[in-house]
């Protein structure tokens, strides 16, 4: 019997969350207690939209989803549209979603939620940690109500992909992640922190989405097209017949163009899908447990995630930062995972 996992998402829903989105749906392990937005990748009206959108697509229109604080707590807006798409779905498109918002607002779902399951919860950040800085501003008990923070974000023994030194989630902001990290140094079990060093590991290439096409069952697979030439998927968009791995391939065909111009190869790091992955099975990544703080500073290092890996602060630890993990594993579960969710929605029309 399946052990199932109350997990809580919080996402800025661009390509690599609407896969973890997928993903969770795809797991028999996880369920999916709500889901809350925040802005990042896109502003946080377009997040939600996409957010219910994808949930629609993956058949679960019974899942919450909250929209929460629409900026950061100090800074102004960013967003990536050069990442991820201006409506940060890349080169997909999704019939607008047919049911509305919660009433709920992301930090009081989150409070609501852990209050509700005392020990439970497992809260997974894939994007900036806004909503939770704001979740912890309003309950100080917060860490210790949670089973456990799983995030993504942070490049600990990496450059950054923002700033040479800063990562996206980070640097959007800062002040929330330090607001975090400072107050589950006294959770009842440390957060899990999946950075750069090993969500860059998580790369994705035109085989494997046909392999997922394949395990869909999808016609035709796409194996003719990526015949054709190195960077296929950047031809064409997806003519599967099966909706779920048509919106994959046109999403990462826009992830793989920006990569080939400025990380030098035709693919894509699928960051929040790991993070989502881990946090339903920590054995997937090998951690260690550092004391972690983030420079506010506003200088070069600004937004930097400062892991003291040799406990110069005498600091106690307060994250255990994920410094390998088993990418073979995780990309063969996501392929026979969101690959038999799809094959169980052929016939959805979109």
């Amino acid at each position: 019997m399946t052990v199932r996992i109350p997990i809580l998402i919080d996402c800025d829903t661009g390509i690599d969350d609407s896969l973890a989105l997928l993903y969770a749906v795809a797991s028999p392990e996880a369920d999916i207690v709500a889901v809350t937005c925040c802005s990042g990748n896109v502003e946080a009206q377009q997040v939600a939209r996409n957010t219910l959108a994808v949930l629609e697509l993956a058949g679960r229109t019974d899942i919450e989803v909250a929209l929460g604080r629409t900026v950061p707590l100090v800074r102004p807006l960013e967003v990536t549209p050069e990442t991820h798409g201006r409506q940060g779905l890349g080169h997909a498109e999704l019939p607008p979603p047919s049911r509305p918002l919660s009433d709920r607002h992301a930090a009081d779902l989150i409070i609501e939620e852990a209050r509700r399951r005392p020990g439970e919860l497992t809260l997974v950040t894939l994007g900036p940690m806004t909503n939770l800085a704001v979740a912890l501003q309003r309950d100080p008990e917060l860490p210790r109500r949670l089973r456990r923070l799983v995030f993504m974000g942070g490049a600990f023994r990496v450059p950054g992909n923002t700033t040479p030194t800063t990562e996206w989630n980070i640097h959007c902001d800062p002040e929330a992640a330090k607001r975090v990290f400072d107050a589950f140094g006294a959770a009842t079990l440390r957060p899990l922190g999946l950075g750069l060093d090993v969500t860059e590991q998580a790369r994705v290439l035109p085989d494997h989405v046909v392999q997922l096409a394949r395990r869909a069952g999808s016609q035709p697979d796409d194996s003719i097209a990526l015949a054709q030439g190195e960077h296929a998927l950047e031809t064409t968009r997806s003519v599967a017949t099966n909706p779920i791995v048509r919106y994959i391939a046109d999403a990462l065909r826009w992830y793989m163009e920006f990569h080939a111009r400025f990380d030098g190869f035709y693919g894509a790091f699928i960051h929040d899908p790991l993070a989502l992955a881990a946090a339903l099975d920590p054995g997937l990544v090998t951690a260690q447990a550092v004391h972690v703080d983030v420079d506010t500073a506003g200088g070069l290092a600004d937004g930097q995630t400062i892991a003291d890996w040799r406990g110069l602060t005498g600091k106690p630890a307060n994250v255990d930062v994920a410094v390998a993990a088993d990418a073979p594993e995780f990309l063969r579960r996501f392929i026979e995972r969101v690959g038999g969710l799809a094959e169980r929605r052929a016939d959805v029309a979109i």
